[in-house]
């Protein structure tokens, strides 16, 4: 600052008049960025000012310095304002601060507002910074969803159960809820409500007897599963469960009896290889055992012979009966065809 002044007043001036120059200097300068920022924050400031939405000009300047979108707040409180909701410039501020959606937060303030639905702006933007949107939950708690059983875009387009007859069902339901402002915090989503109600399509399906009661009164399943209470602990309420669809599958009864039925065979042939198996091995062994004895004849015959227990005419007589039975078997035996 010195050495501009000395520059302006020339090396030898007077310390007073410089100090007087540099002081003049800076309120030029403060008057050059006061007129800069006014010409940046007007258009806002008096829009805000002929909307009637209290935002001063202080104001625009300290979310300037603290990087707040300064149209975005003075816009939502705007909109605030002329729909007749009280919200301050700083609730609105510290919402954007903590990376809310402050423009979704006021239109679903506005839409509660306007359909009697009790939403204060803590439990709003409590809902948006969970992620959820708080603005769909304001419009489905007025204008119920309908939600289809099971999700089409999960790759499966029913839900498919099996009767105590053995044939199997096919049925598409559309579950119709409202949001519950009340449960969206910590409420489970759309996949839980579809996840029960398919539990429960496919629990009384399976209880059924027969098939066709089934198909004669499909809202036996709309009313055994709306008076489970699928919707505790979620964040919407439903409102009514309809079955769309209820096609006859396959008879998965039928199936599986011939699967056991075959699987049944397969053991029989098992086990009675097994018992022909240990068949040809008892013959071989009671063989061996024919072989065994046969060796032994001979040396019976030697010793029958050394003791005199038996005769060579006792012995030739029973070469003659033994020949004579041979000759008799050849006979009785069928000729092969060559």
């Amino acid at each position: 600052m010195y050495s501009l002044t000395s520059k302006i007043l020339g090396a030898g001036g007077d310390p007073i008049k410089a100090v007087g120059v540099a002081l003049l200097v800076v309120l030029i300068l403060a008057v050059l960025v006061f007129l800069l920022l006014a010409l940046k924050f007007f258009r806002l400031w008096l829009q805000a000012k002929l909307s009637r939405a209290d935002v001063k000009f202080s104001e625009l300047i300290g979310m300037w310095l603290r990087k707040v979108d300064t149209r975005t707040i003075v816009i939502s409180k705007i909109t605030a304002v002329q729909a007749g909701l009280s919200l301050t410039t700083r609730d609105l501020e510290s919402h954007y601060l903590a990376r809310g959606n402050v423009p979704n937060v006021v239109r679903a303030l506005i839409a509660a507002n306007r359909a009697n639905i009790d939403l204060n702006l803590k439990t709003a933007t409590a809902i948006d910074l969970a992620g959820r949107d708080i603005l769909e939950a304001v419009q489905t708690s007025v204008n119920p969803k309908v939600i289809d059983c099971p999700d089409p875009t999960k790759g499966r387009s029913t839900v498919d159960a099996v009767a105590q007859d053995g044939i199997q069902l096919r049925a598409k339901a559309r579950v119709t809820v409202r949001a519950n402002i009340e449960r969206l915090i910590g409420g489970a989503t759309e996949e839980t409500i579809i996840a029960r109600v398919g539990e429960g399509i496919v629990t009384t399906i399976g209880s059924a007897i027969t098939y066709k009661s089934v198909l004669e009164n499909p809202d036996d399943i709309s009313k055994s599963v709306l008076n489970k209470g699928l919707d505790a602990g979620t964040a919407f309420e439903i409102l009514s469960i309809d079955i769309a669809d209820v096609d006859v599958g396959e008879n998965v009864g039928a199936q599986l009896q011939a699967a056991q039925a075959e699987a049944d065979m397969r053991r029989a042939k098992a086990e009675a290889e097994k018992r022909r198996a240990m068949a040809v091995a008892r013959e071989q062994e009671m063989r061996a055992l024919v072989v065994e004895n046969e060796s032994k004849v001979p040396l019976a015959m030697a010793d029958a012979f050394r003791k005199g227990n038996i005769g060579v005419m006792d012995y030739y007589r029973m070469k003659n009966i033994m020949a004579d039975t041979e000759m008799r078997d050849s006979i009785a035996k069928p000729k092969k065809k060559e």
